[in-house]
């Protein structure tokens, strides 16, 4: 028997609590798991099994060489999934959360393409502008914009970046003028979108100039879809990443304001647990959403 196996055999041992189920599992004889748990422990130097109960127990040592050994064989499975996992058939269901807006405009859209290359693997989508504490949750990866997780259990790959950008309906822009200025957003109809970084604080730059204003809006709500649609509308000047609204501003249905002021970019990224072994869908889909954020350039349009 090979060291792996040894390996193996202890780690069954130590979690089915007899040594014949762990022999069983494995395909071995009694007489033979016996022998080579021995030798496993005779090579080391070291008691790791108690053998004085019907039920064997870890000894300290013990306890802590399980834990190793259950790293080293988990690592030695993600290596073996990473290499097949092309090859294989991924199923289950996939937890994706996103802010209402992003699951609308840039996910909903893909999973068709997704699903018609992994046909066996569901998607459950949650739309929620609010952060889920993905370690205590079904979640299995968050699209999310901020630069770092406060969580070290938590991973993120970038995603794209994109521009926060002011806009009006040209109808809007016409009843009350276009701002010249910073100074004159005070005099015009703001519309906020409340979940954002210090909503009511506007931090702008123009080449080595900055300018900063407090806002007052007449409308405040928690769905960048709202402030989309309230502008649309004619209601006042929104302020919103330009993946909300970049297909509005390239029909014309909302004009651009300041366009030559710019408020800091929002980095959007992909969270997900930091596991030693990741699911195979998760991994598929992550690396499926990079490269189609890469193929269909967005963060080229988003930011210029």
């Amino acid at each position: 028997m090979d060291r792996l196996t040894e390996l193996e055999l202890f780690v069954h041992t130590a979690e089915l609590g007899t040594l014949s189920k762990a022999a069983e599992l494995l395909n071995i004889s009694n007489a033979s798991s016996s022998r080579h748990l021995a030798a496993l422990e005779e090579r080391l130097n070291v008691r790791l099994i108690d053998r004085n109960t019907r039920r064997l127990s870890l000894t300290p040592s013990g306890h802590e060489f399980y834990h190793r050994c259950k790293t080293l064989l988990s690592d030695l499975k993600e290596a073996e999934s990473s290499l097949t996992v092309a090859s294989a058939d991924p199923s289950g269901t996939l937890t994706i959360t996103a802010s209402i807006s992003f699951a609308m405009l840039n996910l909903a859209p893909l999973i068709p393409k997704f699903r018609k290359r992994y046909p066996m693997i569901k998607i459950k989508l949650l739309g929620a502008n609010r952060y889920y504490d993905i370690m205590d949750s079904e979640v299995d990866l968050a699209i999310r914009t901020r630069e770092f997780e406060p969580d070290s259990n938590l991973s993120i790959r970038r995603l794209a970046e994109t521009r926060r950008v002011l806009a009006a309906s040209p109808g809007y822009l016409h009843q009350r003028g276009t701002p010249k200025t910073v100074e004159d957003l005070a005099r015009h109809d703001m519309l906020l979108y409340s979940h954002a970084n210090q909503p009511r604080q506007l931090n702008f730059q123009r080449g080595e100039e900055t300018a900063s204003i407090s806002i007052d809006p007449i409308l405040e709500t928690n769905d960048g879809q709202i402030v989309r649609a309230a502008a649309l509308a004619g209601t006042g000047i929104l302020v919103q990443p330009m993946y909300i609204i970049y297909d509005d501003l390239i029909s014309g249905r909302l004009v651009p304001v300041l366009d030559d002021w710019h408020l800091p970019k929002l980095t959007i990224n992909i969270a997900f647990q930091d596991k030693r072994y990741m699911p195979a869908r998760t991994r598929l889909f992550i690396d499926f959403l990079v490269e189609e954020f890469e193929q269909q350039q967005y963060q080229h349009y988003w930011t210029r």
